[in-house]
């Protein structure tokens, strides 16, 4: 730490030594620590815009030409992977030779994982979203035929050690763990302070939002995993590795400090009081266990509500073509109205959340895979599905897919709170088993929950019924009633 610290003030960065210092955690590694008391809004470091990583600072675009870096490397982070390459194959000559050394080189990230492992995430959303064939890819269509035709700038004997697949996926793991959507302009709205009212997130963080549903064929279409969407060259972003910024740690609902905007330079400031000995947080959106599994290759565990532990932010992708294969809808039929559904802004995955309210629009979509021909042809006429009301006969239809959800799973929700005891279990399987457990508590307590709704339907269904049906009483004061 003290030739990275070294480095960034002598490049023009500033850092709180009396407040702020980095240490090895027991739960989470190396992460920054309070030294003393810090009150709210204190600076607790300044980052130059120079000292940013990006395909905007590093000198390897200028060299290539930038027209042909805009043709092959403008789109996603394969650019970013490759100067990351390059300025590590530069040696202590790079700039940011110290802050390169300083990062890891080994990542718990499922992307890394064996086949053996990532068998332990079948049935949760984490492995359809690797986009690991995606990455190797563009490493083999994009990177490679670059580099190969420019010795000039890439000698190869410099091939076999720095230009690798491998090398590929550690920088690529290290974009997907560390970077940060930066603005390239000075943003319009400011704070009183002069900083910018927006802080940064991690390049993860913006792309949750920006990727809540998965292509048709459930791959993702990025350049590395769960890397930069597709963004137009002009965009106003752009993916930047921030030094120490990115060395401070995430939990959800934990966040103390932010990355804020200034002309020249970003700052990391703290967002409450944080006491002495106490760990700085950022945050990468209090996102659920299977997204930080993912990505950075860790999960939260913290007290819930009910008494048990995990991630109060986990949730349950439903895709769509469950409720489909559910009420066994004709293909044609099928099609026309999914067309439709995506037409009208429905979404093909689905979202089910820890307060176990099942998705209106899975109930609109259900809804609307039942309709008559002369119902659907009145709904694509008003434009507009079908409102999202539940009957007995939608729950029905509700808990076969929420069912059919837990079946994906090849464990049962008992199996693995049993497994959970098991402390010698190793690192990437205990990853795994937690990411499940959250997933089918969600799931089965919703399926519950809808079972018992579908009892309290048939309940009043069959006190109607019983009322209807007058006893000898009412039917022979019914009679007397007739002949007078």
């Amino acid at each position: 730490m003290d030739d990275v610290l070294g480095w960034f003030t002598s490049g023009g960065g500033s850092f709180d030594h009396s407040s702020v210092g980095f240490t090895e955690f027991p739960d989470c590694g190396r992460g920054a620590v309070a030294l003393q008391d810090i009150p709210e809004g204190h600076v607790l470091f300044k980052i130059p815009r120079e000292l940013l990583l990006s395909t905007d600072t590093s000198g390897l675009p200028q060299l290539i030409g930038l027209t042909c870096w805009k043709e092959k490397m403008s789109v996603g982070w394969v650019g970013l992977i490759l100067c990351m390459m390059w300025e590590t194959a530069q040696g202590s000559s790079s700039k940011w030779s110290k802050y390169l050394e300083s990062l890891p080189t080994t990542f718990d990230t499922p992307m890394l994982w064996s086949d053996e492992d990532l068998g332990e995430l079948k049935g949760t959303s984490v492995v359809d979203k690797l986009g690991k064939a995606d990455a190797e890819r563009d490493f083999k269509e994009k990177l490679l035929p670059l580099v190969e035709s420019r010795p000039d700038i890439f000698p190869s004997e410099t091939m076999p050690i720095y230009y690798t697949l491998e090398m590929f996926h550690v920088m690529g793991s290290r974009i997907l763990s560390r970077s940060f959507d930066v603005e390239k302009d000075d943003p319009e709205e400011t704070r009183e302070d002069g900083a910018a009212d927006t802080s940064l997130g991690s390049a993860m963080d913006v792309d949750a939002q920006q990727n809540e549903a998965e292509p048709a064929d459930n791959e993702e279409s990025e350049t590395v995993p769960d890397g930069d969407p597709e963004e137009d060259d002009d965009e106003a972003s752009g993916v930047s590795m921030i030094p120490l910024a990115d060395m401070l740690n995430a939990r959800y609902g934990s966040e103390n400090a932010k990355l804020f905007y200034e002309k020249d330079a970003l700052g990391m400031v703290s967002t409450k009081s944080i006491k002495a000995g106490e760990q700085l947080w950022n945050t990468y959106g209090d996102l659920p266990n299977a997204e930080l599994l993912r990505r950075y290759g860790h999960v939260d565990m913290l007290p819930l509500p009910n008494g048990d532990v995990g991630n109060p932010g986990d949730i349950v992708e439903i895709r769509a073509d469950i409720a489909v294969d559910v009420l066994h809808t004709a293909a044609k039929v099928t099609k026309e109205r999914i067309d439709w559904w995506l037409e009208q802004g429905g979404d093909d995955v689905l979202v089910l959340e820890t307060d176990l309210e099942i998705p209106l629009a899975l109930v609109s979509l259900v809804r609307l895979l039942r309709l008559s021909p002369d119902e659907w042809e009145q709904a694509v006429a008003k434009d507009r599905v079908p409102k999202p009301k539940l009957d007995g006969e939608i729950l029905a239809v509700v808990a076969a897919v929420l069912e059919r959800r837990l079946s994906e799973y090849p464990t049962t929700l008992a199996t693995d709170l049993e497994l959970f005891c098991d402390e010698t279990m190793p690192r990437n399987k205990k990853h795994a088993l937690i990411v499940r457990i959250g997933e089918k508590r969600i799931l089965q307590g919703a399926f519950n929950k809808v079972r018992a709704q579908m009892e309290l339907e048939a309940q009043k269904a069959n006190g109607s019924k019983k009322r209807k049906v007058p006893s000898d009483d009412e039917a022979d004061r019914s009679s007397k009633t007739r002949r007078r």
